[in-house]
């Protein structure tokens, strides 16, 4: 691993009354360049276009290509993901969210928080999650 993950654990111990399967720690030690990346949704980041509109887990695959494709972009990958924190507009759909973000951040143990908000900034948007990344020297 790039970073130190202290405390690292899968949710199907932490809440096995849930199908979720997400690595994530307690803390992450990093050194390197910081990359903040603004929340990302259900939008295509070329086209601005809403995608997925009603489909809670196909709005949580853009958000995290989006966010694959922006740390591309900025000279890192996923494994350099320190921190995420993910609103959804409804508990229902916390599940189907977290299942998407463990699939695409298997084994990159980041720092996760998850909020549910009354609603974001467009009514068709069901998830927003934004990461913070360090990229090693």
């Amino acid at each position: 691993m790039k970073h130190t993950r202290i405390r690292p654990f899968n949710t199907k111990a932490t809440y096995p009354e849930q199908k979720l399967d997400n690595d994530l720690c307690q803390a992450v030690v990093a050194r390197g360049s910081m990359v903040f990346l603004r929340g990302q949704i259900g939008q295509n980041l070329d086209t601005s276009e809403s995608v997925c509109i009603g489909d809670v887990s196909g709005q949580a695959e853009q958000a995290m290509a989006n966010i694959a494709m922006l740390l591309k972009e900025a000279g890192g990958e996923l494994q350099d993901i320190c921190k995420i924190t993910i609103y959804i507009i409804d508990p229902r759909y916390r599940e189907a969210v977290y299942l998407v973000v463990g699939r695409w951040l298997k084994g990159v143990f980041p720092v996760s928080t998850g909020i549910v908000v009354s609603a974001l900034a467009r009514p068709e948007w069901l998830v927003e999650i934004d990461a913070t990344a360090v990229i090693p020297d």
